[in-house]
């Protein structure tokens, strides 16, 4: 979210930093709209204070027994009462109307961040060669874990569709190692708490990361019916007794029935449904929304090992084959919550911690600064970790740390209390340590032999039982 006071402050550099995204100017028409919403709280005021005024005047006559005046003065009163609910709507839709738009623009890039349209202008950061000889061609993971029976697509398909998969055996146990690995890491060597967070969430927890509203469609919600319907009920039945739907039998009231129970259904959807999380991003964040930390708490930093779910509503026809683009999948999330002035430094602690997990596993990588057409919504700078995947023969993104500064923070209301004793708004940081199921792939398409063996990493044998090899097909 956006500060509208700065955008006045400074209106052409935010349109210059828009246009850096590939946005038309916005700033006016931001502007206009604060303006209207500060109308409509100056006519309220004045609504109040005349009030205000009357009431003192009204005793005066009462005092001077003029009752003429004193009823002259409280029928005046009384229309002022009536203009009051007009004007505290005209008020709050004008509030909201303003939130919505600056709901709806994405943050701005920090300066340093390269031009660019798509992918294509992202800029090479450094790289990290493995030790060992690196495959420059081989199988692609399903190809290895179909062979062995350990990796099945079409029992997921038959119970849950596309984009979902079953593992099995040592397959199943790598994946589980591979996570549990980079959590004692981040927890033991790079000083993360381990969060178990709710993988369920509501419509404001998705907001404050910025999921919602803008990519609702690429996400899966969860509602229980029962719940909602008995939910409807109660705020139909407590409509119906505080403002009775007048029924003449006519169209036009059928209409407004129906426009008045449809209203009402959606109020309760809302917050009778959550949301299941993309990223772990969205709890570990949350964790702060609505809060004023002491300055000497942070920076906090967290972790979680968690199912993530994505419709992949924009993916038709891309990564269809495997396990790189599922609707499920694990993720081990890194949450940085910081003073503005550190937000810097902590983005390039956080992308060392991702890294440290591929440098362990002596995985060859490369760390790509996204342009400003490729990062998210919400971040103001990103930088990509892309693992070599020799069955591809190419580099395929497996983390993504992302600093936000306060775009989350305004959101969610996260504040901190700075040494001057005002609260200020706090900066977030977000990013995978890393994607679990593209850890999986990386080690299986690396590690592989050519009799269709993989080779077990040696800081993954202590989680597999010592063992040091999945074995290929049988012959």
């Amino acid at each position: 979210m956006h500060d509208i006071r700065a955008i006045r402050e400074n209106p052409e550099a935010f349109d210059f930093d828009l246009a850096r995204r590939g946005l038309a100017p916005l700033a006016a028409a931001l502007i206009a709209l604060d303006d209207a919403r500060k109308s409509a709280v100056s006519a309220a005021q004045a609504n109040q204070e005349r009030r205000n005024a009357l009431s003192k005047e009204i005793g005066g006559a009462k005092k001077a027994k003029d009752e003429a005046r004193a009823a002259e003065l409280m029928a005046e009163v009384a229309r002022l009462k009536e203009d009051s609910s007009r004007l505290d709507g005209e008020q709050g839709q004008a509030a909201k109307t303003l939130d919505d738009e600056l709901a709806k623009i994405p943050n701005r890039p920090k300066a340093d961040v390269p031009p660019g349209a798509d992918e294509h202008g992202n800029v090479e950061y450094r790289r990290f060669d493995s030790e060992r000889e690196r495959l420059t061609e081989g199988r692609e993971h399903f190809e290895l874990g179909e062979a062995t029976g350990m990796m099945d697509f079409e029992a997921a398909a038959r119970m849950s569709g596309s984009r979902f998969v079953v593992l099995k055996g040592q397959l199943a146990r790598l994946e589980r190692a591979i996570g549990q690995f980079m959590l004692d890491l981040h927890t033991g060597e790079h000083g993360y708490l381990e969060v178990a967070p709710p993988i369920l969430v509501r419509d404001e927890a998705m907001f404050g990361t910025a999921q919602l509203p803008k990519f609702e469609d690429d996400q899966f919600f969860a509602g229980n019916t029962l719940e909602i319907e008995r939910g409807v009920s109660e705020a139909l039945n407590y409509l119906e007794s505080t403002d009775p739907i007048v029924d003449d039998g006519s169209e036009a009231s059928k209409a407004f029935e129906e426009n008045e129970r449809r209203g009402v259904r959606e109020l309760v959807l809302k917050y009778s449904r959550r949301w299941l999380i993309p990223t772990a991003e969205v709890p570990l964040t949350n964790l702060v929304r609505e809060q004023i930390l002491a300055e000497d708490e942070l920076p906090l930093r967290f972790t979680a090992l968690t199912p993530c779910f994505r419709a992949e509503a924009g993916a038709a026809g891309r990564d269809t084959r495997g396990m790189l683009r599922q609707h499920q999948f694990n993720k081990v999330e890194l949450v940085s919550i910081t003073a503005p002035e550190k937000s810097a430094e902590e983005h390039e602690r956080m992308l060392a911690c991702a890294e440290a997990v591929l440098k362990k596993l002596d995985l060859t990588y490369r760390v790509m600064t996204l342009c400003t057409g490729d990062m998210g919504f919400a971040s103001q700078k990103t930088y990509d970790i892309e693992v070599w995947v020799p069955g591809q023969q190419t580099y395929r993104e497996i983390s993504s740390c992302s600093v936000c500064g306060d775009f989350q923070a305004r959101r969610m209301n996260a504040r901190y209390r700075a040494k001057d004793g005002k609260p200020a708004f706090v900066h977030t940081l977000n990013g995978s340590g890393v994607a679990v199921g593209r850890a999986l792939i990386a080690v299986m398409e690396n590690y592989q032999n050519p009799d269709g063996s993989v080779t077990i990493p040696s800081v993954l044998q202590p989680y597999m039982g010592g063992l040091n090899r999945i074995e290929g097909p049988k012959a």
